[in-house]
């Protein structure tokens, strides 16, 4: 691509990923429906970025802060017109490791770091790759987080500092032994209280937010009663100014592979969520998954800025926003001006909710995310399916959610690969019946020999790739007093570079027995790659390529008559 033809594109890709007017062509007739929304994601997003924010590490400020700068950023920028982003539970599982290795100060280089790289992929324009990740593995990847969040809660629902550790089970466990049991009975009774709350106030009226109902009840509680339990403290009551990290070197080589696989889970989550918003709106624009990208790779450069934590969409929150009739982006941009106005207002009172208040939000949070219909659906689906899924959920819960994501797309492939060496087959085909011979062309004892005995039709079905080449060259080698070979290959839906060179493997293995192979019926998605490997090169004739099995029978009939007369006369 010459210097002229690149930069035109790359101004139009530059511009794809650029805010446009049109984002808000709605707004007109749906901005009334928006504020509300808008208010609504609000409400409840307030105790979850609370929780998320003492879940990470860094505390319920941080998580404020970044609901509000990293929503209003996405909320601008990205390719949705539906998602509300802000700090979650996946990333909060991330980052905990993250703090206890590094500090928490690392914390927003690493959100600068992986916005960087959310950007770029952004730009690059890979963001249509979550469409290859198999369902299976999104479940069994939702439903590990959902384990690993509510593990994550038992030093807080305890009131008990958490253990030496990352592994959220092992934590929790050696939390367990170190408990003082009479000084965890306060903190219990109000996670007790926050999940009753939370259960039943949704089945007497679906309109309330239980969630923030249950904090406020539950703190009220705690006020009357002047529990002993811990609180999430004093909270800024300005938002703080953006200020760049100091770092050097052996610091951003240091955190690089956390920065990896906390972009790799926001790219994964906020595109995720976007699809599960376009889901729920049939009447609204698709989300463009590469402005996406872009917009939630600005928001988490903007979150670090800032000290918040990094951030992706939120399935939970985007719902809410979805079902309470958002429409266009004004709605995840008033979510992030209220909060803002909580963070100037109601900080103090803010300060006064009690952690364990919040681990019980969380936990209800995190059943929720454990959907046991679809993973009963998903394991009676077969064998396949179910060893993804809790091959994904496995590793999620005991390593982490990048290297789950990876093994269990592996899993997934290496299992789609076997069905499909399954359903490929190397099959001899019956000769057509043949016309009678005149008794001139039988004369001598060879010539009587029928002439489809020294022609052999094989039919390839399915895919010829390097899963299934080894079983078809040993089919093939067993190819024996045939002078012909004509391989059908109009059935092969997927042709590889192993496949192609499997086949020039044959062709060669034959000719060196003195066998002639004739191919029928090469697509022509497949011809390009044929020709460059030599597929083509190794045929005894460019003209033993046919389109139409007749003329590939009679061409090898007349083969065997000429070979055979040959020997005749020897």
């Amino acid at each position: 691509m010459s210097l002229e033809t690149f930069l035109p594109t790359a101004r139009q890709r530059l511009l794809a990923l650029a805010p446009h007017r049109s984002d808000y062509a709605d707004l007109p007739r749906s901005w009334r429906h928006d504020l509300i929304a808008g208010l609504t994601v609000a409400i409840v997003a307030l105790p979850l970025a609370l929780g998320f924010g003492v879940s990470s590490g860094l505390g319920a400020a941080a998580g404020l802060i970044t609901a509000v700068v990293a929503g209003a950023v996405a909320a601008v920028f990205g390719g949705s017109h539906l998602q509300v982003s802000g700090p979650t539970g996946a990333m909060a599982v991330v980052l905990l490791p993250v703090v206890a290795r590094h500090g928490a100060e690392a914390v927003p280089v690493v959100a600068i770091m992986a916005g960087g790289l959310v950007l770029l992929a952004g730009v690059l324009g890979i963001g249509r790759l979550v469409a290859y990740i198999p369902w299976p593995v999104v479940e069994g990847f939702t439903c590990g987080i959902g384990v690993v969040i509510a593990l994550q809660q038992v030093p807080l629902a305890l009131d008990t500092p958490r253990a030496e550790g990352e592994n959220a089970g092992l934590v929790a466990l050696r939390t367990l032994g170190a408990t003082d049991w009479a000084q965890a009975v306060a903190p219990l009774a109000l996670v007790a209280l926050v999940v009753a709350v939370m259960i039943v106030l949704p089945r007497l009226h679906k309109g309330l937010p239980a969630s923030l109902v249950a904090v406020v009840l539950a703190t009220l509680v705690a006020e009357v009663a002047r529990l002993d339990v811990d609180r999430i403290g004093v909270l800024p009551d300005t938002l703080p100014g953006p200020h760049l990290p100091v770092v050097d070197l052996a610091t951003t080589s240091a955190l690089f592979s956390a920065a990896l696989a906390v972009a790799a889970l926001a790219a994964l989550e906020s595109l995720l969520s976007a699809r599960v918003a376009d889901g729920m709106a049939d009447d609204i624009e698709r989300t463009r998954p590469n402005r996406e990208l872009f917009g939630q790779g600005l928001a988490n450069v903007a979150s670090g800025l800032f000290g918040g934590l990094p951030a992706t969409g939120a399935i939970a929150r985007t719902a809410v926003n979805v079902r309470a009739g958002g429409r266009t982006r004004v709605a995840a941009l008033m979510h992030a001006l209220v909060l803002a106005a909580i963070i100037y207002l109601a900080g103090p009172l803010v300060g006064r909710i009690p952690l364990s208040v919040l681990a019980g939000v969380l936990l209800v949070t995190a059943a929720r995310m454990v959907d046991l219909r679809t993973a009963r659906a998903i394991c009676r689906s077969g064998r396949s399916g179910a060893l993804v899924f809790c091959v994904t959920l496995a590793v999620t819960v005991v390593f982490d959610l990048v290297m789950a994501v990876e093994v269990g797309v592996a899993v997934a492939a290496v299992v789609a690969l076997r069905a499909m060496a399954r359903s490929s087959g190397l099959h001899r085909e019956p000769m057509p019946h043949e016309a009678e011979e005149s008794h001139e062309q039988l004369t001598a004892d060879t010539g009587r020999t029928l002439l489809h005995e020294h022609i052999a039709v094989y039919r390839i079905d399915g895919a010829l790739f390097f899963a299934d080449v080894r079983r078809f060259l040993d089919e093939l080698a067993l190819v024996s007093d045939v002078r012909v070979v004509v391989l059908r290959l109009g059935n092969v839906r997927m042709l590889d570079a192993s496949g192609a060179n499997a086949l020039v493997e044959i062709i060669d293995d034959l000719r060196r027995r003195g066998i002639v192979v004739l191919l029928k019926g090469l697509r022509p998605e497949h011809q390009r790659l044929a020709e460059s490997l030599g597929v083509i090169a190794a045929l005894a004739d460019e003209r033993h390529l046919f389109d139409d099995l007749d003329d590939a029978l009679a061409h090898a009939r007349a083969h065997v008559r000429r070979s055979l007369g040959t020997a005749t006369m020897g």
